[in-house]
Order: structure tokens, then C-alpha cells, then sequence
């Protein structure tokens, strides 16, 4: 399944770094930018994530809340989090609850072999909880900046 500008963000309720819990229809009122990576502590996700943390500012400013979520545990997430600062839920989705709902759990490719993993996308959720921008395949280089003029204008 995919999810396509226009349509309602599919909710979910799922752990996040440190204990918590996040339920996405909780964060309705505000912008969202909804971040799926691959795995934690890995160069493009770490990359990633360091640049949503150095314009954290800029997205708060402009009324956006970041959320990160990848398939990796809680324990992993901490362990993310605290080395790197980041000030921001990471969301474990062991599952692949959100994965499957957002439609990034895709099959991919690396040096000839299948497997199946997270598509690192981005989706800008609005303040009534419809998707209005949507990013996949994301390249990391220039990726946050792109996100952020969205979430501005």
C-alpha cells in the first residue's frame, strides 16, 4: 500500500526511545515530518538524523514536530539517540506496523541479491493530519533542507 499526497496519515501507537509511546493521531494540530530510515547508527541514517537535530530549531519555529521511525528496538534507539543528540522520537516499529501502513516496506536490491527493508522516506503530515508532501527513495544530501522549505511554506 502507498501513501499518496491528499490522503489521511494512517495512525498508529508504537514504544519510542526512552520508554514512551507515540500515537500518531496524538500530534493532529501540528505539522509532522514523519521520517522512515532503514537502521540506526548506520552513515546515511546517522547523517540523516544529525541534520533533522542541527535544524531542529528551524522546524520548531515553523510549527513541525520530527518523528523518526526504522524497525530497530528500543534499546537501539536509545543507544542512537543518546550518542548523537538527538532531540527528537525515534519510533520502534519492531513490527513493521507503520512500515506496512505508509507502504515503505518495499523489496530492494544491493549487489544483485532481494531482501526486503525500509525505503527511506519522508512524508509532511498537516495540522488536520492529511499528507501533504511525500519524499521516497530519499537521498540523503540536501534532503533535511528540502523538508524544511516544505514544512516553511
Amino acid at each position: 500500500m502507498s501513501i499518496d499526497v491528499g490522503a489521511k496519515a494512517p495512525n498508529f501507537k508504537l514504544p519510542t526511545d526512552g520508554g514512551g509511546e507515540l500515537e500518531l493521531a496524538s500530534l493532529k494540530g501540528g505539522k509532522v515530518v514523519l521520517y522512515f530510515y532503514p537502521k540506526d547508527s548506520t552513515p546515511g541514517c546517522t547523517t540523516e538524523a544529525q541534520g533533522f537535530r542541527d535544524n531542529i530549531k528551524a522546524f520548531e519555529k515553523a510549527g513541525a514536530t520530527i518523528v523518526g521511525v526504522s524497525k530497530d528496538s528500543v534499546k537501539r534507539h536509545d543507544n542512537f539517540k543518546a550518542k548523537h543528540d538527538l532531540p527528537f522520537a525515534l519510533v520502534a516499529d519492531t513490527e513493521g506496523e507503520a512500515c506496512e501502513a505508509f507502504g515503505v516496506w518495499v523489496e530492494k536490491m544491493n549487489y544483485g541479491r532481494k531482501y526486503m527493508g525500509i525505503e527511506r522516506s519522508t512524508f509532511l503530515i498537516d495540522e488536520k493530519g492529511k499528507v501533504s508532501q511525500v519524499w521516497r527513495k530519499v537521498r540523503v544530501k540536501g534532503h533535511v533542507e528540502a523538508v524544511l522549505e516544505a514544512v516553511q511554506s
